[in-house]
């Protein structure tokens, strides 16, 4: 049995239905990112599980407790959760060490630690983000990442059954995010915090979870690894969402795929999942495809096309070639694959 533990929840603002009987089972100790594009409900499902929202129906039980059942919900207080939230929410007036005590003054938190136990509990948060020298400090003589770490250590603090982070990262840069990444990592490595992420962001997903939950339309189009999910999607929009493949038309013949309109070409179908046979398409990635000069090659067999933009990236080459009556993209780790209006052959590597 999982550690949080959610079936059929739904939830309904009006007539519009923002979830749509959720299920879930997370681990102890699991990194969770929540995934999708704005107006997904991936924000509604974590608010239901901090107790800011209240589901339309369903059940929300962590560590064998109920959060929500039968219509009954647990107050937010009494739930023992961390939360960060979008943007970092300091106060003016209040120091990096005000801010990080601030949760540990609760009438309930009083009666958990003593006041001893308070102080060692502060230094530690400030120290696990590598903020204890900075404790005298107000918001406005801190850097984006060092606000957001303030951010964290208010979250953590007062060690939490269960940390809900919502898009914590979407106000910073992207230098500046790559760094937060990194530091998140640390810090669930060290607290091993059951952790729920949302994000609109892949990237980000991919690099902190554990699993990831899909979601789209109010309802969970798949949660797996952030492997499966990127090598082995179960239908078009985890395809097309998190590793941006493109849907292919053709023929499903046994265990090999020939694209619409080709004659010599065919792709293996190994991990293919049943949805894109059942509907004869296949999903392929930018960087799965290659693309050969017509003229270069005479014995070039694939997709016959012509180049229509082509990006330097730096350590690779983006290309939009015309084949099959649609726009491909193709990432190419090669320089002199091709030039606009130029006609190649395009082949899945």
């Amino acid at each position: 049995m999982g550690e949080l533990k959610i079936e059929q929840l739904s939830k309904y603002f009006g007539n519009t239905k923002a979830l749509d009987n959720i299920n879930i089972n997370i681990k102890k100790n699991e990194f969770i990112a929540i995934l999708g594009p704005s107006g997904c409900g991936k924000t509604t499902l974590l608010r239901s599980v901090a107790g800011f929202l209240e589901p339309t129906g369903g059940l929300i039980k962590f560590q064998g407790e109920s959060f929500f059942e039968n219509g009954r919900s647990l107050p937010v207080e009494e739930r023992q959760l961390g939360m960060v939230f979008q943007h970092f929410a300091l106060w003016p007036h209040m120091t990096v060490k005000q801010h990080v005590e601030y949760p540990l003054k609760s009438s309930q938190n009083k009666k958990r630690f003593d006041s001893v136990r308070r102080k060692e509990m502060m230094d530690h948060a400030l120290k696990l983000v590598e903020l204890d020298q900075f404790e005298k400090r107000y918001p406005h003589e801190l850097s984006g990442g060092q606000k957001q770490r303030v951010a964290l250590a208010r979250a953590i603090v007062a060690e939490p059954r269960m940390l809900l982070m919502d898009e914590p990262l979407s106000a910073l840069d992207a230098h500046l995010k790559q760094i937060m990444v990194h530091e998140i990592k640390r810090i669930h490595r060290l607290t091993r915090a059951t952790t729920l992420y949302v994000t609109h962001d892949q990237s980000e997903a991919m690099a902190l979870a554990d699993r990831i939950i899909v979601m789209n339309k109010g309802k969970i189009e798949q949660f797996d690894t952030p492997h499966n999910l990127y090598h082995y999607p179960n239908t078009p929009f985890v395809a097309n969402f998190v590793s941006k493949a493109l849907l292919v038309d053709g023929n499903w013949e046994g265990e090999q795929f020939r694209p619409a309109n080709s004659e010599n070409t065919t792709w293996a179908g190994k991990g293919i999942a049943d949805y894109f046979k059942r509907n004869q398409m296949y999903p392929v990635r930018p960087e799965e495809l290659s693309i050969v000069p017509a003229q270069t090659n005479e014995k070039a067999t694939g997709l016959r096309g012509t180049i229509k933009d082509k990006q330097f990236l730096g350590r690779e080459t983006r290309y939009i070639v015309y084949a099959l009556g649609k726009e491909l993209e193709i990432i190419s780790n090669q320089m002199q694959d091709g030039e606009v209006d130029q006609e190649v052959f395009v082949a899945k590597r």
